[in-house]
């Protein structure tokens, strides 16, 4: 046991060195910044809505006329005979015969029974439901960010803590030793302050262990490099005067599940006037330029050279009158995809608003108990300082000072685990309400 007594300092001075080895706070602020340039789930959405963008262009609406450029050229050898009116024959030996041509076509819809006009106004509907996404996983990321950020800031409290348990425990074995030499105690004091020390020397070296690991998380959540050091900012503060009724009413409003699934309604509703659009005849132009040339060198040909150009232009209506069904079949299934739509907005209103209660009671909850355990904290913290004072006049023995400490280093931890659980359960009531970007954290 004395083995490890004098092994452990030298672990927890190398670990103690590489903890203090860090660079300067990552402020939240920063944090922020660094994930929403950094994240990659970010940059993924963000190049999903660069595609749908795309799409809703002008590029991409069908309004634009097609034009075409075609050409071709032709080289005919053949051997020819043939009788003229005055009886005589003429033979051609390799006749041979040359034929280009090229044409510019130009095709344009003018009416298509409006298809292309709500397939447009559904593709900037789906270029903003995109931003909408990009929000939604912006808000997603920054919650998982500082579920974290807090949980490396209350392993950072933690260490603290332990560290300050030991130093008391060390205190506590020089005090005992010095009893122990002088005859006021026996050896049974001296190993139960050792074992007091190997006990939070441990637990001092787990919290490290877990704060280096939560450490890494973050880095991952900013995509650096994982072994960047930081130091992190513990200091939390609340959201002043939330109240459940605005919080409510901003959900309602705000929430962006129910901002996307308000563009796919729309959508669908453009997607069944799309589907009605095959019953409407379409009307085209056509015009196309064209040049041919011929060349013939047979003695026999009417024309041994021929050269045409000209404009040709031309509307065309067509109307598919009946297609096997399969026009009335899309309109019957785009009508069932809106109503479908509709009820899953029911439902996703439902849902928010069981969230935002849930939630509601969440965050009272956890800012109850973190008074509580505030007051806990006090209260533990005058109990160990009156038994350290009379266990210094030797009225308490070593095992309740023990208990004491334990019960200060409990309410400590317990009261910082209260505080970042109530701060996590502001932030998730915020994203419910679509105010988690709306403020300072």
């Amino acid at each position: 046991m004395r083995s490890i007594f004098y092994t452990l300092p030298f672990i927890l001075l190398f670990f103690g060195y590489a903890a203090h080895a860090q660079e300067e706070t990552l402020s939240k602020e920063e944090a922020i910044d660094l994930v929403l340039e950094n994240n990659l789930g970010i940059q993924v959405a963000r190049n999903t809505k660069r595609i749908d963008d795309n799409n809703a262009s002008i590029l991409n609406s069908g309004y634009l006329p097609t034009v075409t450029a075609n050409g071709g050229g032709t080289i005919d050898r053949q051997n020819t005979e043939g009788v003229l009116a005055n009886g005589e024959t003429r033979k051609a030996e390799g006749a041979e015969t040359r034929r280009y041509n090229a044409a510019l076509n130009v095709n344009y819809t003018l009416f298509d029974g409006l298809g292309r006009y709500y397939n447009y106004k559904s593709f900037k509907e789906r270029s903003q439901q995109s931003e909408l996404e990009v929000k939604q996983t912006i808000e997603t990321t920054i919650l998982q960010l500082f579920t974290v950020y807090y949980e490396v800031a209350r392993l950072t409290e933690n260490t603290n803590n332990l560290e300050q348990a030991l130093e008391i425990s060390k205190d506590r074995l020089t005090r005992a030793r010095y009893q122990f030499e002088y005859g006021q105690n026996t050896g049974l004091d001296v190993l139960n302050a050792e074992v007091d020390i190997n006990t939070d020397s441990i637990n001092l070296l787990n919290s490290r262990q877990q704060l280096r690991n939560t450490m890494r998380d973050l880095n991952l959540i900013l995509n650096r490099e994982l072994s960047t050091g930081f130091a992190i900012d513990t200091t939390v503060n609340f959201v002043p005067g939330l109240e459940m009724e605005s919080m409510h009413n901003e959900a309602k409003i705000n929430n962006v599940r129910l901002q996307i699934v308000e563009k796919d309604i729309t959508i669908s509703n453009y997607n069944v006037k799309v589907a009605r659009s095959n019953f409407l005849p379409t009307i085209g132009l056509t015009g196309t330029y064209g040049w041919n040339e011929s060349n013939n060198n047979s003695p026999l040909a009417f024309s041994l050279q021929n050269t045409s150009t000209g404009v040709t232009g031309a509307i065309n209506l067509t109307w598919n009158l009946f297609d096997g069904g399969r026009s009335i079949t899309g309109i019957k299934n785009a009508k069932i995809t809106y109503e479908n739509q509709e009820l899953f907005k029911k439902q996703i209103a439902l849902e928010v608003e069981r969230d935002i209660r849930n939630a509601w009671d969440s965050y009272n909850n956890a800012l109850y108990v973190l008074e509580v355990q505030e007051k806990n904290l006090q209260t533990n913290q005058n109990n160990f300082n009156r038994t350290d004072e009379r266990y210094q006049l030797g009225q308490v023995t070593s095992i309740e000072f023990r208990q004491a400490q334990l019960n200060l280093l409990n309410a400590e931890l317990a009261k910082s685990q209260a505080k970042y659980n109530a701060k996590l359960a502001e932030l998730q009531m915020l994203q419910i309400s679509g105010q988690l970007l709306n403020v300072d954290f």
